[in-house]
């Protein structure tokens, strides 16, 4: 190990990181990054991205708020949505703009409160490539914005009540995971999942809750193709006349992974093999009831001190110095045994985006 290998065979390489292939994405904070920022109480920019968001959503790290607030660039800057809550869409100026690197906030306590004065929030971004186009793929025609490269699209539609109908998603290649709200009536945040079951097309799990998956037929039994996913007359995703916001993404190796897991109830819990040292993973035990778990590496934490939080409910940031879990090069190490990360002969599902493909991963 201390000295180059003086002989290797014809069309061979010595076993290091440097002769990996080279991953599709070389520099993942192009398309997604997290930011940690300090509410002021008035208007501030927050800067520190290399692109301008289209998919913006903020957590408040210090208080029990009520809000995980999300914002995108088709629905526009005025039109925010809460993950932990059924709500409809609600109109306001919490957020002023999309900036090239970054965004701009005000302070609109009727809407969200994402810039209350000392207080610590958590912004996640991601870039969905900056134009939006109309697609009739689908039955039902939809406004999309794409980031192909990244696999990841924005897609607002109307409902036709179709029993079934389908909807463009303009990705290319099948959704591994489909996002929907309902941003007309109050109804819950409706996910596909493509590791859910052994049928992942027969389920649905909800953003807003900690209940496990539901074998209910909302994405019509039916997996989403290269073109479009399926619905039925479903308030959650197709009731006629009512508008939606669909977040759908198909994995990039080196960039993304939509997998899932077993948990064995130990402090040396199972390793997940992502490809890459994650910037982002969301989290969720889907057999029975568990909180959604959001970990990221811009907040306070380390390994043996990853700090969390709910994207389900409106509880601060918990504390990570128990252990919950490690994030490595190439993947991530559950440490807890709590049910939220790691119960015992539970299943979970998981979405993780990239810090570094692991050719080019630091240990952490």
């Amino acid at each position: 190990g201390q000295r180059p290998f003086s002989y290797l065979p014809t069309g061979y390489q010595s076993l290091c990181s440097a002769n990996l292939p080279d991953p599709t994405i070389l520099l993942p904070n192009n398309h997604f990054e997290a930011l940690v920022y300090t509410g002021n109480g008035g208007t501030q920019s927050i800067t520190g991205l290399q692109f301008q968001p289209d998919w913006l959503w903020i957590k408040e790290r210090t208080d029990a708020e009520s809000f995980n607030v999300l914002f995108d660039a088709i629905r526009g800057v005025t039109k925010a949505i809460y993950s932990n809550s059924a709500t409809t869409e609600n109109t306001g100026t919490a957020l002023t703009s999309f900036d090239s690197g970054g965004f701009t906030l005000s302070l609109d306590t009727n809407q969200a409160r994402s810039n209350d004065s000392g207080d610590s929030y958590v912004a996640w971004n991601w870039n969905a490539g900056g134009s939006t186009v109309t697609n009739n793929d689908g039955a039902i025609s939809s406004q999309v914005r794409t980031n192909s490269t990244a696999g990841f699209s924005i897609v607002t539609y109307t409902g036709d009540g179709g029993n079934p109908s389908t909807v463009g998603h303009g990705l290319g290649v099948a959704a591994d995971v489909v996002i929907v709200k309902n941003r007309s009536y109050a109804a819950n945040w409706g996910i596909f999942h493509h590791k859910n079951t052994s049928a992942p097309e027969t389920e649905i799990i909800y953003l807003n809750s900690n209940g496990g998956t539901n074998d209910r037929a909302v994405f019509n039994d039916t997996l989403p193709t290269s073109t479009v996913f399926s619905v039925k007359a479903f308030d959650e995703v197709n009731n006629i006349n009512q508008n939606y916001v669909a977040y759908c993404f198909s994995e990039v190796a080196g960039y993304s992974k939509f997998g899932s897991y077993t948990g064995n109830g130990s402090t040396d819990g199972s390793f997940v093999f992502t490809g890459f040292r994650p910037a982002f993973i969301l989290l969720k035990r889907t057999n029975t009831a568990a909180s959604w778990v959001i970990h990221d590496d811009k907040r306070a934490g380390y390994n043996g001190d990853n700090d969390y939080l709910h994207p389900d409910n409106s509880q601060a940031e918990s504390d990570g110095s128990s252990g919950t879990l490690d994030i490595v090069a190439n993947g991530f190490k559950l440490r807890m045994t709590a049910g939220t990360h790691n119960g015992s002969g539970d299943t979970f599902i998981y979405l993780a985006f990239a810090e570094a493909p692991f050719k080019y991963a630091r240990a952490r």
